[in-house]
């Protein structure tokens, strides 16, 4: 009887180790439900690979739409505008709405080849910007109107 026992004990020890062989060559995983001790939940970090497309995201490169011509629109002729360039040395232009006072001191200096001291902008209310440019003391705000036909 003790040795049947005892064969017994090493059959089930022997099955035993083949079931924990089995599984070890297998693999196992811990599958089962997570205990959660915290209440917010995190989103775990994942790799974040750089973009590298095949192609370009646009066909053709973005063309710059406010060149020196299509900042300044046309020099301005009412009345209080010639009143300025008299007594002020001051032009007035109407110009592209997008426009900033860098870019009009730019274009007027390209388009006219003067100096200017300072640009002030303002929007009127039927929706365009209006500037008036200050000249420079080296140059005259009148000679320069009658170049480019103002007065």
């Amino acid at each position: 009887k003790a040795f049947t026992k005892k064969k017994r004990a090493t059959m089930a020890g022997a099955a035993k180790a083949s079931a924990v062989a089995k599984k070890f060559s297998k693999g196992f995983s811990k599958k089962g439900t997570r205990i959660h001790k915290k209440v917010h939940f995190y989103r775990g970090k994942t790799v974040d690979l750089p973009r590298n497309p095949k192609y370009s995201e646009r066909s053709t490169p973005k063309k710059n739409t406010l060149d020196k011509y299509s900042v300044i629109k046309y020099p301005l002729t009412t009345e209080s505008s010639m009143k300025l360039i008299e007594d002020s040395n001051t032009l007035v232009f109407i110009v592209d709405i997008k426009a900033n006072k860098r870019q009009i001191k730019a274009a007027v200096k390209e388009l006219y080849s003067i100096e200017c001291d300072k640009v002030n902008t303002l929007i009127t209310p039927r929706g365009l910007k209006k500037s008036y440019v200050k000249l420079s003391k080296d140059y005259d705000a009148l000679d320069v109107a009658n170049r480019f036909g103002v007065i």
